[in-house]
């Protein structure tokens, strides 16, 4: 490589690098959570004015250039964690997603996955330098990018059926929590009403009332194994649920209309999401029609008055 390309190299890497912080510091990259929205009206009262607040000291000598980084490398030592082998973050990730797996065997699919990648790409390298239009260096990045790419993309995987988990599970809640609420009324305990929603429910919600009764006839007490269940999923209204039950177990109140009541906000949680997700698909439909046809339809219905002007000169 000449030393003008490798420079023109160096500045484009730069450049992109430069873009690349631009853009994932933009708002739309990184939206505020609902926690982050209601924390100023949930903040206690401060006479003092945050003027006077001295900010966080600076622990390297770089001054400015720290304060700057220092929110990019948070979040890159925050996204390295997730690529530890005995970290503690991937085990409750495996359990979000339902797999009987320890972070040893994803940590080995991880590899395969990689090891698949570099062959592929290997191949392909060795192809292309068989016909003549291969060059070293940009092979050697090529299969080291699909390298990465391989040990990432399952990482990305898991990340996924996590989502669509937590989507069944939250579709499966307000009938079992009907149904359980029914079984409740008619005089069932809630571990009868548990035995009877495993009996005849399907599904990732139905599995999981499995294990905490699985749990319980181990000997465990009815509330830490639904403790351990709330845990395992992290979901806020399965959360609700669990807290429900343990104060009606504790304390021996109504559960069924407090089931009801949360089959409802369920319900209520997926119209809003429902709505949100219509308004933002409607958004996005402006983009073709703007750029797309509406701009055919100008040139359509000006371009024959143009064609007669120029055929009457």
């Amino acid at each position: 490589m000449t030393p003008p390309l490798a420079l023109a190299a160096l500045c484009g890497l730069a450049f992109g690098a430069g873009l690349w912080l631009t853009f994932v510091r933009l708002p739309l990259m990184r939206p505020a959570t609902l926690t982050e929205r209601i924390a100023p009206q949930l903040r206690a009262v401060d006479v003092q004015s945050r003027l006077l607040v001295h900010g966080t000291s600076n622990v390297t000598p770089f001054g400015p250039l720290e304060r700057i980084l220092r929110p990019i490398l948070a979040d890159a030592v925050r996204w390295s964690h997730r690529f530890d082998p005995a970290t503690a973050s991937l085990s409750r990730r495996l359990d979000q997603a339902g797999r009987g797996q320890t972070p040893a065997d994803f940590r080995a699919q991880q590899l395969l996955w990689s090891a698949g990648a570099v062959a592929g790409s290997t191949m392909m390298m060795v192809l292309l330098a068989a016909s003549g239009s291969a060059d070293l260096p940009l092979a050697v990045l090529i299969v080291l990018g699909c390298a990465i790419m391989g040990f990432v993309g399952r990482d990305y995987v898991l990340s996924s059926d996590i989502k669509r988990r937590e989507a069944r599970m939250l579709a499966e809640f307000p009938s079992l929590a009907e149904l359980m609420a029914l079984a409740v009324s008619a005089g069932e305990s809630t571990t009868g009403a548990l035995e009877r929603i495993c009996r005849t429910a399907q599904g990732e919600l139905a599995g999981e009332f499995a294990l905490v009764l699985a749990a319980t006839r181990a000997g465990r007490p009815l509330v830490e194994a639904l403790q351990d269940f709330s845990n395992r999923t992290r979901l806020a209204p399965l959360a609700r649920f669990v807290d429900g039950i343990t104060v009606a177990v504790q304390r021996g109140t109504p559960l069924a209309d407090v089931l009801r009541a949360q089959a409802q906000d369920v319900r209520d949680l997926a119209k809003r999401e429902l709505m949100e997700s219509a308004g933002k698909k409607e958004i996005a439909m402006m983009v073709p029609l703007v750029f797309g046809v509406l701009p055919l339809t100008v040139l359509f219905a000006v371009y024959p008055g143009i064609a007669l002007i120029n055929l009457g000169l």
